[in-house]
């Protein structure tokens, strides 16, 4: 190749890592509505279980109001996963937007009942694994199937496990400002300006299911017939059922060993930063095949530095486990080149769905059953269990993998001779 030639190839070709995926300018419309939206849910759950404690005083509905943002997920996954794929993806996405909108601008009413507050974060909350899904889905038409398809979702994980940090605080000092229903009114307009970026920022694409079939829950839950996709749709379920348990049992694990509050804050931070440090080191620092080749190492540890609180630690060591834990979930960025590779495209939209929804699934279930196991043993003792129960359930699913990818092997094999 001329040397004139390799000059204007290395001139025009894109940054390396993140900078990569934010120089893809539909991208970073993607990204700023997803910061945008995000907060707006931040800020309504917070806004939301405040109102409804101050209407009843009850802290059950009060904590009912928090959880609906978990327990819809299946249902919306399941139900209108369809959308994802029989859709253009940007309308569903507009419209899932305002539709969100117009529920939390209904929430901001005086005159809504404390039923229909919980009716409407119920409708936002099964809505919700329709956008996400068919955001991920999008992902991979605006930044392609390979790498920059994995460092742009990572990069809205690590938005996402922030929001865990700053999310919060940020509602909090807003509601010394604003009363509660104003706070809901702020979430309306964040919710209208991520459907504005949308509508603006990306491209009209046609549906992936060119047929338009309407099929029902059948076809949704059918994604999961093919083995492949079956596991690595488990392995993205099954450590987060187990990893919330810690963050679950904070409060009472802090009582237990009787440290203040501000120990623990620190035992609630720990594990999204060592999430968010694990994604940033694994997207900037590693390339596709070691990130690939790290995804079974990192996944079976996932859970292994619970182990540490079979000794009661204190709060500090505790912490240290918990960042630990938390930068192990690096192996999802190799896991999510593995299945955008092996969803059919026309289905890409509905896996992905399905997916979104198993995973607040999961952790809505690993947060309740962690509780009803602390009502029987002691907190340190059910988090060093669940060290010793994730370990060997990731386990399982690693062998599983790995028998899918020794069929495709042999399946390739016998295709090409």
């Amino acid at each position: 190749m001329p040397m004139n030639a390799t000059r204007a190839r290395a001139a025009t070709a894109p940054p390396p890592g993140y900078r990569a995926v934010f120089a893809v300018r539909e991208f970073r419309y993607v990204f700023a509505a997803h910061l945008c939206s995000l907060l707006g849910i931040v800020v309504s759950e917070l806004a939301l279980t405040v109102l409804v404690y101050e209407l009843t005083r009850s802290p059950l509905l009060s904590s009912l109001t928090f959880a609906l943002g978990f327990l819809p997920y299946l249902l919306g996954g399941t139900l209108l996963a369809g959308l994802a794929d029989r859709l253009p993806a940007r309308r569903v996405l507009v419209g899932c937007d305002l539709v969100c909108a117009g529920c939390v601008a209904a929430m901001a009413v005086p005159v809504t009942p404390v039923a229909g507050l919980l009716a409407l974060r119920f409708a936002v909350a099964v809505i919700s694994p329709v956008f996400q899904g068919t955001r991920m889905a999008t992902l991979a038409d605006v930044l392609g199937e390979g790498d920059l398809f994995v460092l742009g979702r990572s990069l809205l994980r690590i938005v996402s496990q922030s929001a865990l940090l700053t999310g919060f605080a940020v509602g909090g000092v807003l509601l010394t400002v604003v009363p509660p229903r104003g706070a809901l009114v702020v979430t309306t307009a964040t919710f209208l300006v991520s459907a504005l970026l949308l509508r603006l920022g990306t491209a009209r694409r046609p549906a992936r299911d060119a047929g338009g079939r309407r099929e029902g829950i059948r076809a949704t839950w059918g994604v999961l017939r093919d083995r492949r996709v079956r596991a690595l749709m488990l392995m993205f379920w099954v450590p987060p059922l187990f990893a919330v348990v810690p963050e679950a049992l904070a409060a009472p694990y802090a009582d237990g060993i009787g440290v203040s509050t501000a120990a623990l804050g620190l035992l609630m931070c720990a594990l999204p930063v060592g999430t968010i440090a694990g994604e940033l080191l694994a997207g900037s620092v590693l390339g596709p095949a070691v990130r690939s080749r790290l995804v079974f190492p990192l996944a079976v540890a996932g859970t292994l530095p619970f182990l540490l609180y079979a000794l009661a630690p204190g709060a500090a060591l505790a912490a240290v486990a918990l960042f630990l834990a938390g930068a192990t979930a690096a192996y999802t960025l190799g896991l999510d080149a593995w299945f955008v590779a092996a969803v059919p495209e026309e289905r890409r939209g509905r896996a992905m769905t399905l997916m979104s929804a198993g995973m607040m699934t999961a952790q809505g279930v690993g947060m309740a059953a962690a509780g009803l196991a602390a009502e029987f043993a002691a907190v340190h003792t059910v988090v060093a269990g669940t060290g010793v129960l994730g370990t060997l359930g990731v386990i399982l699913l690693v062998l599983e993998v790995r028998a899918t990818e020794r069929r495709d092997a042999a399946d390739r094999h016998m295709t090409s001779g």
